[in-house]
């Protein structure tokens, strides 16, 4: 039996891979393709859109690694069974159970793969496609959410700004407080504030502070004060795409803070980490279900197999994004959001499985 495991498996990784490499340069075309217009428009160089088509190849298999996996699978395992070899396979004694191990071995290795990908390679990948776009696609469009910024920055500071640019990183409106207590100690406010790279301080113009006193008040003013602060307003305004940019530790650390800030994103943040642990799971399903649909021989061949397939797939990924944009827009829980799609068709794959044994 061992030759039949080697055989499934050379088969089931194999066939993964092709899938990757000829879907990825269609990709890259189509994408290329939609985009060359703006590039030569604002004039990128040539070695940042090489790095860039480098690092959407990376993000392009991620984003879309489920689908690949088990249109892979359904298409080698259709031929199987439309060779009669699963029927072999069975007829020989082999239980379906048996039949499936090399397949939940092959989904270890993917896993495995999937887990490497969005731990290390996949942040990296986002934050220079991202950045590119930006820099160069989505001219006159923002990264961030730039208008009226309240934040956190620890138990006692508080900072306002009414909209912060952030290439020139200068803050209009802005505003700082200190409390403790619940009570007002003291208050910074200025018509603009500007981060100074040079110097790592802080422009301040029509700078005021108030110190709040028991009996009166202590008020300082400056038309202009360069000062130090132990914070970075790039730190306080995050790039919406920042989550996937982090790798796992970075990550978790990014939330914790993010949480004690009150940021309003907290949701799409964590939507970032728990997808990371949720798609080598969805290997496994998705594998599973795929076996039990394309493991017999149809009538129609390997296009009606290939046809279930799709659809299937299809509906996994509705799932998955409509409870992504109900997570990030709402209250809903973002773990039961990314984890929901994985247990309903975890459901589905029981069923079919048992079916098949049957």
């Amino acid at each position: 039996m061992k030759i039949l495991d080697w055989y499934i498996l050379k088969r089931y990784l194999l066939t993964f891979f092709v899938m990757l490499l000829l879907f990825i340069p269609i990709g890259i075309t189509v994408h290329l393709a939609e985009k060359i217009g703006k590039i030569l428009e604002n004039e990128a160089p040539f070695g940042e859109v090489m790095l860039y088509f480098l690092d959407f190849t990376i993000y392009f298999a991620h984003l879309l690694f489920p689908l690949f996996l088990f249109l892979s699978v359904i298409w080698f395992t259709s031929k199987l069974a439309n060779n009669t070899e699963i029927i072999a396979f069975l007829s020989s004694g082999v239980s379906f159970s048996r039949f499936l191990r090399p397949y939940m071995i092959g989904a270890s290795v993917v896993s495995v793969f999937a887990l490497v990908l969005g731990l290390y390679l996949a942040p990296e990948a986002s934050k220079g496609f991202n950045d590119f776009n930006y820099k160069y696609l989505k001219t006159g469009k923002s990264a961030v959410d730039n208008q009226n910024v309240y934040r956190q920055i620890d138990d006692t500071t508080y900072i306002f700004v009414s909209s912060f640019d952030t290439k020139q990183k200068r803050g209009q409106n802005f505003t700082l407080e200190y409390i403790r207590d619940n009570k007002l100690v003291s208050k910074i406010t200025a018509s603009s504030i500007q981060y100074v790279e040079k110097d790592s301080t802080y422009r301040m113009n029509t700078y005021v502070k108030r110190y709040i006193g028991d009996n009166n008040d202590i008020i300082e003013t400056a038309r202009r004060k360069d000062t130090l602060f132990a914070f970075d307003l790039e730190d306080l305004t995050p790039v919406e795409y920042i989550a996937e940019t982090l790798r796992y530790g970075e990550l978790n650390r990014f939330i914790e803070k993010e949480e004690a800030r009150g940021s309003s994103y907290i949701s799409r943040y964590k939507l970032v980490k728990y997808r990371i642990w949720s798609l080598p799971v969805s290997v496994f399903i998705l594998t599973i279900i795929a076996v039990a649909v394309s493991s017999i021989k149809r009538r129609g061949g390997m296009g009606v197999n290939l046809a279930v397939g799709i659809c299937i797939a299809m509906v996994f990924v509705f799932f998955d994004k409509i409870f992504g944009v109900m997570a990030a827009q709402s209250d809903f829980p973002p773990l039961l959001a990314v984890w929901f799609p994985n247990m309903l068709f975890g459901i589905l794959a029981a069923y079919l499985l048992y079916n098949a044994k049957r």
